[in-house]
């Protein structure tokens, strides 16, 4: 596909809910919609986020995890893949029910057992070339490049003068990066466009698909916070919702090194519809059963503001974090994605001047 092209957009009528008691019938916990103050307003704890999923479909259920998290693993310290048992995971979806992962799961081919690895490629690489499709319908290249363009003005003003390395974190076959690449002025700058992927034959292909336009930028299979791929600004798309309690905070804590100066994590934002937007947005966009389970699953498994926020302050007490474009304009509609930010002190009073509002509140 060639990022130079026209991009479509697509919009969603959105509701907000206001919690409701988790007691009386499941129907009206679930239907239960009122008026608090001037607008609508939506708040659904852990614990009703979950009882959610159980009354509606177990493929919602945000405890279980995403097929795309199992079925490719890698040894931590190697990064070597490892083979998948294909009745193990299988086994962990049964537990939860869950029939359309199982029918996902069951077409991929084994051998002795194991998943195919060259299937599994097949198949991954079919997924994430549909995933582009979500960021392109979102215009989600706009969205980053101009949080980008404030935060390197900001590294500029407070004396950074060498070159500024950006590191897109899980960067798939590399969307955001081409797109950056293409779409902007930033390597003339003296910004180095760069995404990391442990996943080697996502990583290919996003090299592939640059040489193939021409693009000024690099895609590098290895570990993104690694002494000879760590970068000034941090950014990923749909990622922390793959992390959960402990692990969140142990992937945000890797920021805490000298050279990082910023970091900029969208994924999307939970709310009570997100779920059933997601499902009709995938059944029309979106052809593998793998994209169509996943795509809806992350939207019930994505963490709050408040669960981001918390984990980033934990992790990496010496950047200033908070959350950025959590809303629509200056209305209290949610937007698809949010980002949970972490800044240098020393850069977050230029970026409360440019970005207004939608930077949110940061100390």
């Amino acid at each position: 596909m060639n990022l130079r092209g026209a991009q479509p957009t697509v919009c969603f009528l959105r509701l907000t809910l206001e919690q409701n008691s988790a007691r009386g019938s499941a129907l009206n916990f679930l239907l239960a919609v009122v008026v608090s103050r001037p607008a609508l307003r939506f708040v659904l704890p852990a614990r009703a986020q979950f009882l959610y999923s159980q009354l509606v479909f177990p493929s919602w259920n945000p405890a279980q995890p995403e097929i795309s998290d199992l079925v490719v693993q890698h040894d931590p310290k190697t990064l070597q893949r490892l083979p998948v048992n294909k009745p193990e995971i299988l086994k962990i979806f049964e537990r939860f029910q869950n029939k359309k992962a199982l029918r996902a799961i069951e077409r991929i081919p084994a051998k002795e057992g194991f998943l195919d690895p060259a299937a599994v490629d097949r198949l991954m690489l079919t997924v994430h070339w549909e995933m582009q499709r979500l960021a392109e319908e979102f215009y989600h290249g706009h969205r980053v490049l101009k949080l980008l363009r404030a935060t390197i003005a900001a590294m500029r003003s407070s004396g950074h003068t060498g070159p500024i390395r950006i590191v897109d974190v899980g960067c798939g076959i590399g969307y955001t990066i081409r797109w950056l690449a293409a779409r902007s002025m930033l390597h003339k700058e003296d910004v180095e466009l760069t995404g990391v992927d442990l996943n080697s034959t996502l990583v290919n292909e996003a090299n592939r698909l640059a040489t193939q336009e021409a693009l000024p930028c690099r895609f590098f299979h290895g570990n993104a916070f690694s002494a000879d791929l760590r970068g000034h600004i941090y950014i990923s798309t749909g990622v922390l919702h793959h992390f959960r309690g402990d692990s969140l905070i142990a992937f945000l804590r890797q920021h805490g090194n000298e050279t990082t100066q910023a970091f900029v994590h969208y994924d999307f934002q939970p709310w009570a519809l997100a779920p059933f937007g997601s499902w009709f947005f995938h059944v029309i966009r979106m052809r593998t059963a793998l994209a169509r389970h996943d795509g809806v699953l992350s939207t019930a498994r994505a963490h709050n503001a408040h669960t981001l926020v918390s984990a980033a302050r934990a992790a990496v007490p010496e950047l200033t974090a908070g959350i950025y474009g959590a809303k629509i304009w200056n209305t209290p509609a949610p937007r698809v994605f949010h980002a949970v930010v972490g800044f240098r002190p020393a850069l977050v009073p230029q970026l409360k001047q440019s970005l207004g509002r939608m930077l949110g509140e940061l100390p």
